[in-house]
């Protein structure tokens, strides 16, 4: 499937995950256990053991350790309690979370894909794109009652600014792990054996606990040849080197779509690629469909759906990319763009080649690394790897970067001796287009699918941001809010909104998931006004739940 969209809510190992549970019961006894855990359950049974060529050359290795003793004092019996093999969001996370010795191997830079290639400088461009499409939007500006004379940009400078966001974030990362006394290793991490690392060329160090945070690295299709220049992925894409006057955009998801709001806003025509029926195909249904009207249709972009780009030839001698469709069903050869520039947006690939996974008798799925529910590793016969842990891209559960983030917390609060176990339906995500798409949970069709295996209904309430008094003052109206819940109990199964801040809005409904409240329990929430918060107010307050049972509450407090 040619889409940026890399989410999958279940480990890419579902049979590796169930072999385990048999082939661990022998081995471990189940200990009842209350558990920090995030609305899924509050008991589950607890295990407890009963036997008491990511960069082709990489830099030469050095050791970066903190001045600050905070770190916790070194084992007697490993160096490091703690030991995390990549420095992107997740490993930075668990690092800053963990309070014991710890160490960080990095055979790139700091901050990771997020920071580096990712998240950051591309929000960094889409805060440029916002400006643009505020500025060249004379409707808009007259009905504030603004003149603004034509809009500009200078390439190089909006290219400055994001690289510029990216160093400052890099920096901060680095200093906060040297606050807290992270012994930060440079050079390439390599799996030894059981609680032991190698670092660089010789440098080996041992571990108590060992998390994998290598991330993940542009997937691209074979058949597709990427030169930097006019075939390119996201992570060149993002150093924006020059704004051509057509790209093709091969995959309609998250990265493909920020990327065509950045290119259309500094005048690009762009045309999406995309190998499923629909643009959009990670996104609920009828929020993708507002979406297409809104982002795609009053734009310079036109799309094919139902084709893959089986081959792509860079631009050479003054002749331009060439891409070759195919029908995704059929495999026949359907049509030829010529184009100024290509970017491959088809998702992201799992970075564990050379972590030396065999030498722990581990065995990657598709490049994931499995895991079960607590991101502890499964070997290639189905039984966890003691004291070896894998956050991230590098799993598969679910690719973004605060996911990392709350996995390498869940991972740190566990060796720690706190059992959690992280819900991956309270975890939000966003597309940071103008206006922005954002969601948590289930889709409507994911939602029915649940509903009919398991025996209940469903409702679905929704809310406009034409009612919403901020959003009208903001002239930006065109939104919608949506929430798909269980009417007999009040669950909330998903929320997706489409509209002005809608990623920052999303966080009130992933944390009613998170916390495992009821729509009873929060509908009487008081909200601030006018705020855009009221939408969610608003579409909560319309929910029908059959029984307003709620949750106790606290007394209350006279001030």
């Amino acid at each position: 499937m040619q889409s940026s969209i890399s989410l999958s809510l279940s480990s890419p190992s579902p049979t590796a995950r169930s072999h385990a549970r048999s082939v661990v019961a022998s081995n471990y006894s189940l200990v009842p256990r209350s558990l920090r855990f995030c609305g899924l359950r509050r008991e589950v049974y607890s295990l407890q053991s009963s036997n008491s060529s990511r960069l082709a050359a990489a830099r030469p290795s050095h050791k970066v350790t903190a001045s600050l003793l905070s770190n916790g004092a070194p084992s007697t019996e490993f160096d490091y309690d703690l030991v995390i093999i990549g420095a992107g969001v997740g490993g930075h996370g668990a690092a800053l979370h963990a309070g014991l010795k710890t160490a960080i191997i990095e055979g790139d830079v700091i901050g990771g894909t997020c920071v580096n290639r990712g998240c950051v400088p591309s929000k960094a461009l889409l805060a440029v794109s916002g400006r643009m499409r505020e500025l060249q939007n004379e409707h808009h500006m007259k009905a504030f009652g603004l003149q603004v004379a034509a809009a500009g940009y200078d390439r190089q400078a909006v290219a400055d600014h994001a690289s510029n966001l990216a160093s400052k974030i890099r920096s901060n990362l680095t200093n906060s792990l040297k606050a807290l006394g992270v012994d930060i290793l440079t050079g390439v991490g390599t799996i030894l054996g059981p609680q032991k690392v190698k670092y660089g060329t010789d440098n080996v160090i041992t571990a108590k606990d060992i998390i994998i945070a290598t991330g993940s690295v542009p997937m691209v299709p074979k058949g597709i040849e990427v030169d930097g220049k006019t075939v390119i992925t996201s992570d060149h894409a993002l150093k924006l080197e020059f704004v051509p006057d057509w790209i093709a955009i091969v995959g309609s998801g998250y990265i493909g779509l920020e990327f065509s709001d950045v290119y259309t806003a500094l005048g690009s025509e762009v045309t999406f690629v995309e190998a499923l029926d629909q643009l959009m195909p990670g996104f609920d249904p009828e929020i993708g469909k507002l979406a297409q009207r809104v982002l795609i249709n009053p734009r310079k972009i036109d799309y094919h759906t139902g084709v893959f780009a089986s081959k792509i030839t860079p631009a050479k001698d003054g002749k331009p990319v060439t891409i070759e469709l195919v029908d995704a069903k059929t495999k026949e050869l359907k049509d030829t763009l010529e184009v100024d520039a290509a970017l491959i947006a088809t998702g992201r690939a799992p970075h564990t080649k050379g972590l030396g996974l065999e030498n722990i008798n581990v065995e990657t799925q598709r490049g994931f690394v499995p895991v079960d529910e607590r991101m502890h590793v499964i070997d290639a016969n189905g039984k966890l790897v003691p004291h070896l842990y894998c956050i991230g891209d590098a799993n598969g559960k679910m690719m973004l970067a605060h996911a990392a983030s709350a996995q390498g917390i869940s991972v740190v609060e566990q060796v720690s001796g706190k059992d959690h176990v992280l819900n991956h339906l309270s975890i939000p995500a966003a597309c940071f287009t103008h206006p922005e798409i954002s969601f948590v949970g289930l889709t409507e069709p994911q939602a029915r699918e649940k509903a009919e295996k398991e025996g209940f209904e469903i409702s679905v309430a929704k809310t406009s941001f034409k009612a919403n008094t901020k959003a009208l003052a903001e002239n930006e109206g065109e939104g919608l809010a949506k929430l798909i819940y269980r009417p007999d109990t009040g669950e909330i199964l998903g929320v997706h909104i489409f509209g002005l801040h809608a990623a920052d809005l999303i966080h009130e409904a992933s944390n009613a998931i998170a916390m495992g409240s009821r729509i009873q329990d929060i509908k009487y929430a008081v909200h601030a006004h006018p705020t855009l918060s009221e939408v969610l107010d608003e579409l909560f307050k319309s929910a029908k739940v059959k029984h307003n049972i709620s949750s106790p509450v606290g007394e209350a407090v006279a001030v």
